[in-house]
């Protein structure tokens, strides 16, 4: 059975920091290029990040300079590390593989920037 697995989401100030994973299983996850979406009410999901099985990555605009995604294949296992956090993070966060299955969304982790 495919199942992702957020965690790490919680509340922040901006200019504060959160560490996002997502622990994927039933796949072969080391192959995949895997990502982080974000999604706040009324709202189209929108792609945040991704790293490729060979560890290359890539940010959104909003989002470079302050995040970084790594993974560790042994663990099946992305992370989102979230700097210099802004009020407009704030989303329920969502990782999936690239490109995405729409039968493989979990449930997210919330992420509210406030102070």
């Amino acid at each position: 059975q495919v199942q992702f697995v957020e965690s790490g989401g919680g509340l922040a100030q901006p200019g504060g920091s959160l560490r996002l994973s997502c622990v994927f299983s039933g796949i072969s996850f080391s192959i995949y290029t895997v990502g982080w979406y974000r999604q706040v009410p009324e709202k189209q999901r929108e792609w945040v990040a991704l790293i490729s099985s060979g560890g290359g990555t890539q940010l959104a605009d909003s989002v470079k300079g302050r995040f970084t995604i790594s993974r560790d294949n042994a663990k099946n296992t992305v992370y989102l590390q979230m700097n210099r956090v802004k009020p407009e993070d704030t989303a329920v966060y969502f990782c999936n593989v690239l490109p995405v299955r729409s039968d493989y969304w979990g449930q997210g982790t919330r992420v509210t920037v406030s102070s």
